[in-house]
């Protein structure tokens, strides 16, 4: 919804509750028509209904279509290549080399796009383990995106925690934006790029809200390897016993999504003992309710 006829939302009045000190022009966007800063799931319910952007279904559900893409666009997704990343990605089918010039452009065109736009935006982090724990910044055209990343990842429990929450990486999925191919290079006008030297993630032309929790799960098989630490697609439950039991996800995405070379990945591999509270790194796909 472009809401050009500045309409006033349900959601409005409380849009700067939860505002961070580290505003959204520290990643070039700015002329907003407004910033919701991390909105309850109630009020982001509002949000989506105002701006039919879903239906609500029988006993509360929010059912969203997603467009022409229902699953992950694997074949749209890249890696900026830049010194930071040129030694240690695997390059090739699943990790295709993206120029930062490109990438620039891209971003430039983004910001460009959002002027005049309302736009959500969830603080949170990405780790359950203390010593890993990643904040992490999701801002989205689509109030419906909005509340996926709040109900995928780890949330602030204070208001000052929200007001000096400062993101190491940034995720701007904007739906409603088409790459060029001409100009982009790329295959289609979906994109999915990763930029590490920069630690943003741009996503455009794909309502799948799944590729911002991939996109955070590939920073992650890339980032903790290089520490030691092999993250896991997994959950975990504990039984009355005091007994874990570990719920791997399917083997296909995690081949996918980790970028790292193959020396690295069987580094981190071998440490994999040594961490295995590594299972409560990821919330995402966690059937725990």
């Amino acid at each position: 919804m472009n809401n050009i006829l500045n309409i006033k939302t349900p959601a409005e009045s409380e849009a700067s509750a939860l505002k961070s000190d580290y505003g959204l022009d520290n990643h070039g966007l700015s002329n907003l028509r407004k910033i919701y800063w991390n909105l309850t799931t109630e009020a982001l319910y509002e949000e989506v209904v105002f701006r039919q952007e879903a239906k609500i279904s029988h006993l509360g559900p929010i059912v969203a279509s997603t467009g022409k893409h229902t699953a992950r666009s694997a074949n749209d997704k890249y890696v900026v290549k830049e010194a930071s990343t040129e030694e240690n990605i695997w390059w090739g089918e699943y990790n295709r080399p993206f120029s930062t010039d490109k990438f620039n452009g891209l971003v430039n065109r983004m910001q460009g796009f959002l002027q005049g736009r309302d736009v959500f935006v969830q603080d949170c982090y990405a780790c359950a383990d203390p010593n890993y724990k990643m904040p992490i910044r999701i801002v989205t055209e689509l109030a419906w995106h909005s509340m996926f990343a709040r109900n995928m990842f780890i949330l602030p429990q204070t208001a000052e925690e929200y007001r000096r929450h400062v993101p190491e990486f940034t995720v701007l999925a904007l739906p409603g934006f088409k790459g060029i191919q001409t100009i982009d290079g790329t295959a289609t006008d979906t994109l999915i790029v990763l930029n590490f030297e920069q630690k943003l993630c741009i996503i455009g032309n794909t309502a799948y809200a799944g590729e911002i929790k991939k996109s955070i799960f590939t920073i992650l098989n890339y980032l903790l390897p290089l520490q030691g630490v092999m993250p896991m697609h997994s959950s975990a439950n504990v039984g009355s016993n005091n007994e874990s039991a570990i719920f791997f996800g399917s083997l296909e995405p995690a081949r996918q999504h980790s970028p790292l070379t193959r020396n690295a990945a069987s580094s981190a591999m071998m440490n994999m003992a040594g961490v295995m509270m590594v299972y409560s790194i990821l919330k995402a796909d966690v059937m725990q309710k």
